[in-house]
């Protein structure tokens, strides 16, 4: 099987950038989750999808869009009512869910070769994202393990946080680039690194 390439590849270069007299920012970086997963229940059957999420995961989901768990290398969130975004590091995650959850009960579909996850971390990581996105990511309305589906101009996202200063953005991977070289461009009067 050949190895898919990120379409970051020719974008993604290490190091500090921008402001860097100033202190770092924020750090961006690419990761690689195995499986980034969307799962939706069908009328009337969304506790029992979240009991196949929970079964397979140790995740306990709230019900409502944006309600979100996260716990070692897996995590997941609302992204719509009834729909929610799985995301491992281990791959198979799609075909652990559909042992969990039936098609009587709701759907399963395995997004990991669509879409590309970007990590923003650090002090300014907030900041940096209420630039692009009319989302309010202060801590309390934004906790650990909330998340949100959004977009800037035309670029849909998916956006997580994962610790106090840390979140993943997942978009289609036909924007990665432009949407990076978007982030770096809004980075550069804090200064950022790449890693």
């Amino acid at each position: 099987m050949a190895e898919t390439l990120s379409p970051l590849d020719t974008v993604l270069r290490a190091g500090r950038y921008a402001n860097t007299a100033a202190k770092i920012g924020v750090t961006l970086s690419e990761v690689s989750p195995g499986s980034i997963v969307q799962v939706a229940a069908w009328p009337d059957t969304e506790a029992k999808v979240l009991e196949g999420i929970a079964k397979t995961t140790k995740l306990k989901l709230g019900g409502e869009p944006g309600a979100g768990a996260v716990s070692g290398n897996v995590a997941a969130f609302g992204i719509a009512p009834g729909r929610f975004l799985v995301i491992s590091e281990d791959e198979g995650l799609a075909d652990r869910l559909l042992g969990a959850i039936p098609a009587t009960v709701g759907s399963v579909t395995d997004l990991s070769h669509g879409r590309t996850a970007i990590r923003i971390e650090g002090e300014k990581a907030e900041w940096l994202l209420a630039k692009f996105f009319a989302v309010d990511f202060s801590k309390a309305k934004f906790p650990v393990g909330r998340g949100v589906s959004t977009n800037h101009h035309d670029v849909f996202a998916q956006i997580q946080r994962r610790t106090e200063n840390c979140f993943e953005v997942y978009v289609f991977r036909s924007f990665a680039r432009s949407f990076w070289k978007a982030l770096c461009h809004g980075a550069e009067e804090n200064g950022y690194e790449v890693r």
